[in-house]
């Protein structure tokens, strides 16, 4: 059965101050992985094996028990950065691994199918690139262009900060566009407070974006906004006029 996390409620062994090499070879994280397989793991041993060794009296184990301390989720460790990992006493070059690995977990769903991924509905870009906006700290404005038949092409971030109508500049908002040769773009960009509804700046660069695409010829066909779990399409307001 798959663990998702180590709760106090989960029989497991202790073996604290005891070095990992020292423990039954069955119940060692990399072992243990290679013969029951990955989703036999609990979350800690699975971060362990990206800490690979601990410290003095403390094992890989305990210190990605750390991570979980003060009821810390997995998803709420994911969010870390490199220095808020490393107070957990995990060194630099782990704490980038485990931060890398996070990394590509968001990315994954974006990959999946992703040269057959027509885009039909706003819901078909939050369902595959909600993930990258929902936890970001920070304004990002990306692009993403279509071609004839609206099959996405590669996606690129524009801006990041608070968005306003000086970093949302045309030129740089179309560049990408028209490197690969699109047919039509759609905006998305994140709102960090968790809401999606569009402040006055929001509907001001759009109805410039929208009016340059036109005479670039380059139609833009939604500007979606991202906040937490919900989501606004311009489109489906009837705000792309």
């Amino acid at each position: 059965m798959k663990q998702t996390r180590d709760t106090a409620q989960v029989s497991e062994p202790t073996f604290y101050h005891v070095p990992i090499t020292s423990w039954p070879a069955d119940e060692r994280p990399r072992e243990k992985l290679l013969h029951r397989g990955a989703g036999n793991l609990s979350d800690a041993e699975l971060l362990a094996i990206l800490i690979r060794m601990g410290s003095k009296g403390v094992t890989a184990v305990d210190l990605a028990r750390r991570l979980f301390s003060d009821e810390r989720t997995l998803h709420e460790i994911s969010l870390l950065s490199v220095e808020e990992i490393k107070k957990n006493g995990i060194g630099e070059s782990r704490a980038i691994a485990i931060a890398a690995a996070f990394e590509l977990a968001k990315r994954l769903p974006e990959t999946r199918r992703k040269d057959r991924l027509i885009i039909q509905s706003p819901e078909d870009i939050v369902q595959r690139f909600g993930a990258k906006f929902k936890d970001l700290v920070q304004e990002e404005l990306w692009v993403f262009p279509l071609n004839s038949v609206n099959r996405i092409l590669e996606p690129k971030q524009i801006t990041k900060g608070i968005l306003n109508s000086s970093l949302a500049h045309p030129r740089e908002c179309f560049r990408e566009a028209i490197s690969q040769s699109a047919a039509a773009v759609i905006f998305v960009h994140n709102h960090p407070s968790g809401n999606p509804e569009p402040s006055q700046d929001d509907l001001a660069i759009t109805k410039q974006l929208v009016e340059a695409g036109k005479i670039i010829g380059i139609a833009v066909h939604d500007h979606i906004i991202i906040a937490a779990d919900r989501f606004v399409s311009f489109a489906e307001r009837g705000l792309m006029v």
